[in-house]
């Protein structure tokens, strides 16, 4: 699959040494947890043991965050899309321990995953919580959050749907706000209408030791 030249890559793949545990739980779970992406559209239907809304998990890192979502919501179904495959395989290994039937798994770029793979309003909400907030000035343009993305998402996401996002550096979250409100596309939300409460991840445990405050954007897809 080929990434449309509008876009420029938001990511470097980081392929990291699998611990032993990480290689296991790729080799006996990823047949049942995750996706093989070819050029057909994915149906949710087919992939989820239950029909319920679903929401994208985009950079789910090691996981942690998206196992606790999939435990305390089981009304909803999860499709995370990662590129990092040790933490693929720590996600692997917990889901599978947790018993979790709500989760399923990609790893691949996630605008080539929304260009060929996804129909229109397929998500109940999309969840991007600390991506690269790339900050030197020379990489801005390889930030997640553009215009053209945003375009994208939401054509995926259904009526009415959330996207929420978090981040702990605070030009990211100056530039997102920002993005968004040129997009003229979401408006902002004070909360999420779909969980209570985000489950607090590894890179914002250790943010906070830093002392970086975290930014919880909720915005919800206009219509129109």
């Amino acid at each position: 699959m080929q990434q449309s030249s509008s876009f420029i890559r938001s990511f470097v793949r980081r392929e990291g040494r699998f611990t032993k545990a990480q290689r296991e739980a790729w080799q006996q779970h990823w047949p049942h947890y995750g996706i093989e992406i070819g050029q057909e559209k994915l149906n949710f239907d087919a992939l989820f043991v239950k029909k319920q809304p679903v929401v994208l998990d985009i950079g789910f890192g090691n996981g942690e965050s998206l196992v606790t979502l999939a435990e305390q919501h089981p009304k909803l179904n999860f499709l995370g899309v990662e590129v990092y495959r040790p933490g693929i395989g720590s996600l692997l290994r917990n889901a599978f321990n947790s018993k979790l039937e709500n989760i399923r798994v990609i790893d691949a770029d996630v605008v080539e995953i929304l260009q060929n793979n996804i129909t229109a309003n397929s998500f109940a909400a999309v969840f991007i919580w600390f991506a690269d907030p790339w900050p030197k000035k020379r990489h801005h343009k390889r930030r997640l959050i553009q215009v053209p993305f945003l375009k994208l998402l939401a054509e995926k996401i259904s009526y009415e749907g959330e996207l929420n996002i978090a981040t702990d550096w605070q030009p990211y979250a100056e530039h997102i706000q920002e993005t968004i409100k040129l997009s003229g596309l979401f408006a902002a939300m004070p909360t999420s209408t779909l969980i209570q409460q985000r489950p607090q991840t590894k890179f914002e445990r250790r943010g906070e030791k830093l002392g970086h405050q975290v930014s919880d954007l909720v915005y919800i897809k206009k219509t129109g």
